[in-house]
Parts: C-alpha cells; structure tokens; sequence
C-alpha cells in the first residue's frame, strides 16, 4: 500500500495528469512479479468490464516508464513491464517467455566499468536466459509419458 501512494505523489508531481485509465493500468500492475505485456493489461482490464484500449494501455505505460515509476523490459517477444524500479536483475524462460526477478545482489560496481573512450554508464540490466522451473517440468513430464520427439529437446515442438 504504501509503493501505492508513492507512486501516486509522483504521479501528481510529474507532468503526467491523474486519469482513471492510468489509476486502471497502475492498479493492474500493484504487486506483480510476473512482468506483464501490455496486451496481458489490456485484456485483465476488458475481462473485468473496463473499458480501456490497447493504444491507452501502451501510452500509458510507456509514459509511466519515462517518468521512472515502471521499467520497461525488452527481449525475445512483447516488452514486458515491471513495476519494481529498483535496480536488480531478472531471468527470462526461452520456452514460455516468462520472466523472473532473480534475488542475487545488484553489483553498483559495474556501473563503473570502463567500456572504452567517451562511453557514460549510467546503469547496467542482466537477464539470464534459460528454461524455467516449470517448463522444466512440464518437459519432464512428457518425456516420461513419451510424447517429446527426438531432436526437439523434449518440447514437443519440432
């Protein structure tokens, strides 16, 4: 509750304006760990009766991620949004898409390595890919009952 309010005091004090679509999208976003796409948002919010569009949601949340209240993710498939601004580092599943915080420490030291002449870091982002806990064992799975072919790593995909 209190990230809430936060948020909000910025919200005012930022140029963007307090309107019940964005108040929508931020609550939609409260304590998640899952790091939604903008199309994930967008049909939470119809299936509850909202009326919204997908062009508001995505508006929406990137103006929210240039005033520093959400980062935006970037990678193989849709960008994913994460409501926890503070520096850590995530875990993205090449199977399913997901994405995870991982709870190992921020390193502040690395956003003082030198990358060569007239390069200013400002910050770093680490995203280890790899298969998931659950993807893994849903491939367990059918590797047990058969179903995985040889040559598509137990993912039934060809």
């Amino acid at each position: 509750m209190e990230r809430a309010r936060v948020i909000m005091q910025m919200l005012i004090m930022s140029r963007l304006r307090w309107t019940r679509q964005r108040k929508l999208i931020l609550d939609a976003l409260k304590g998640r760990t899952d790091h939604p796409t903008a199309e994930q948002i967008y049909h939470e919010l119809r299936e509850r009766g909202e009326t919204v569009s997908l062009a508001t949601v995505y508006r929406t949340l990137r103006a929210l991620v240039r005033e520093g209240l959400l980062r935006e993710l970037h990678g193989d498939g849709p960008d994913r949004f994460d409501p926890f601004v503070e520096p850590h580092y995530h875990f993205r599943c090449i199977r399913c898409g997901r994405v995870y915080d991982v709870a190992t420490p921020y390193r502040g030291e690395l956003d003082r390595v030198e990358v060569g002449p007239g390069f200013v870091i400002t910050s770093h982002q680490i995203t280890w890919e790899g298969i998931c806990p659950e993807c893994s064992r849903e491939g367990k799975e059918r590797r047990k009952h058969g179903e995985g072919s040889a040559g598509d790593g137990g993912t039934g995909r060809g």
